[in-house]
């Protein structure tokens, strides 16, 4: 039974459906710190948290079983994704199941910094009637630019097209006929800081966008614009946003979100034309319920299929329906990479993996390609190797990974999988197929044509093709009690040299391996253990 840690508040809605799940447990402990943490996390499959529980690599390396952490929201910051993909955990957010709130109170700043509402509620309740001081301004035809034009921006951008405004946008990774579809128009960083009456900032937090509005961009501002930040607290240069407002270089701004939260003393308290919400971009109840079922559905359903939704640290994200079709092959690639290895028996510089027929027409290539790998290093490191990290690890080791795909059948058969592995020394490849869409086979090792049942112990020779060689490998082992359950023999059409495939009842001492090595027609023997 699988077992899921919630160590932040969630909604009742999303604690009811994982209670509702018959083979999962579910345990709820909150307020933890990382030491506390770390004594439970070893027992569970999955983590669900909010803002407050920090998945360090402290903890990740305590979380022996941990395959997935799920945060319920956007913002990954307190995760060290790097050290869960390292230890292959995968990250999962709900980047769209608070996106409406997000964009809604950017809105909600834009109509208060407008019409002056925090300050006119204070003077009201400071017994004043200050009508001609608190005059505001229209927000129609004014020039509203969104810097980041994800799920967030574009709601963002389709409410300020109902309010009758011009939007400008600027997202390098955004095609045009998104922008087109929202209404709003794609223009470069430098000219959406200069025509912007209200710049709303809804771009993630990563290196490249760490301060990007600092001095440059504040100066090369309007006078009369208004900032607004409810997406990430270091995005904004908060010195030198504290000097623009401090010398009208812009005029108003608001806050939701900083750069350590909650401000501690910052001098930004000191001025009048800034507001401060603390942290509600995400704060209604409607979103508070999705991003908690959200998160409780995408880990149940990590759990129970392997589809990883909203996965931050995986290569490749297929579908359920897609991850289904591909699974046999990618079980068939995984069995291959354990013999591909040992086969090569020296470091492998790159991977070739190539699907044809049935396989490349029903199976992503990807999955197939890191299962493959998954195969080659799981046993070699020693951190655990899965889907999550394979292709990191292997990077790191240097293996290049080369795929190709075609629905032309090949050698005859409906399905092959074929892996080559590229050495310095030496090129080894396998190839292997599936007997009734689920049953593995191997079809050819080396170009030696021949069908292996890939299971258990194995014992691969290379030898001279002559009489006498099988019945005296077979004497060595029986006279060592070890069982042959099956033997399979190929040649190729261009040499004298053989190749046997042999299952035994239990792997080979090192002893007896070297016996059939120093036979003198053998040419070399490899023992696999799948």
């Amino acid at each position: 039974m699988k077992k899921i840690l919630v160590s932040d508040k969630l909604a009742d809605d999303g604690i009811n459906f994982l209670n509702e799940q018959t083979d999962i447990q579910v345990h709820i402990q909150v307020g933890m710190n990382e030491d506390e943490l770390c004594k439970i996390i070893g027992d569970y499959d999955a983590l669900l948290i909010r803002s407050d529980t920090k998945v360090t690599k402290k903890v990740l390396q305590a979380a022996a079983n941990l395959k997935v952490v799920g945060r319920a929201g956007i913002g990954v910051d307190n995760v060290d994704i790097p050290a869960a993909t390292e230890q292959g955990v995968i990250v999962m957010n709900t980047p769209d199941a608070n996106a409406t709130t997000t964009a809604e109170l950017a809105i909600a700043h834009m109509f208060s910094l407008s019409r002056n509402l925090p300050e006119a509620s204070v003077s009201v309740r400071d017994g004043k009637w200050e009508r001609a001081k608190l005059v505001g301004a229209e927000i129609n035809h004014k020039t509203f630019a969104i810097l980041g034009f994800g799920t967030i921006g574009r709601l963002a951008a389709k409410r300020a097209v109902g309010l009758g405004m011009r939007v400008i946008a600027y997202d390098p990774f955004v095609t045009p006929e998104i922008f087109e579809e929202c209404g709003a128009e794609s223009v470069d960083l430098d000219t959406l800081v200069k025509e912007a009456d209200y710049l709303t900032l809804h771009c993630p937090m990563i290196d490249k966008t760490r301060g990007i509005i600092g001095a440059e961009q504040l100066k090369a501002m309007k006078n009369t614009a208004m900032l607004i930040n409810c997406a990430r607290g270091g995005l904004v240069d908060e010195a030198a946003l504290y000097n623009a407002l401090k010398n009208g270089e812009i005029a108003k701004a608001a806050l939701d979100v900083y750069e350590q939260e909650p401000p501690k003393e910052s001098p930004l308290f000191e001025l009048d034309n800034i507001t401060f919400t603390p942290h509600l971009g995400a704060s209604t109840r409607e979103a508070q319920v999705a991003v908690s079922v959200e998160i409780a559905r995408q880990a149940v359903t990590y759990l129970k299929t392997g589809e990883a939704i909203n996965a931050l640290n995986l290569s490749t994200k297929i579908s359920a329906e897609e991850l289904k079709k591909s699974r046999p092959f990618m079980m068939l690639a995984k069995v291959m990479g354990k013999m591909l290895v040992d086969l090569a028996g020296e470091p492998i510089k790159t991977l070739e993996v190539s699907l044809f027929g049935k396989a490349a027409a029903d199976a992503e290539i990807r999955p197939v390609s890191v299962e493959a790998l998954v195969g080659i290093l799981a046993g070699q490191m020693s951190t655990p190797v899965n889907s999550v990290n394979a292709e990191n690890i292997a990077k790191k080791q240097g293996i290049a990974l080369v795929e190709s795909k075609t629905e032309e059948t090949a050698e005859g058969y409906v399905s092959l999988v074929k892996l080559t592995a590229i050495c310095a020394g030496k090129t080894v490849s396998v190839v292997g197929t599936l007997l009734g869409d689920h049953h593995p086979r191997i079809v050819n090792v080396n170009q030696f044509e021949i069908e292996v049942i890939p299971e258990g112990s194995l014992l691969v020779t290379e030898h001279n093709d002559k009489p006498g060689v099988i019945s005296a490998i077979s004497s060595i082992l029986g006279e060592s009690n070890i069982n042959i359950s099956r033997m399979q023999v190929g040649v190729p059409d261009t040499n004298d040299k053989a190749m046997a495939v042999i299952s035994v009842s239990s792997p080979l001492p090192a002893d007896i391996l070297e016996k059939i090595r120093d036979l003198s027609f053998v040419n070399c023997a490899i023992q696999i253990n799948l």
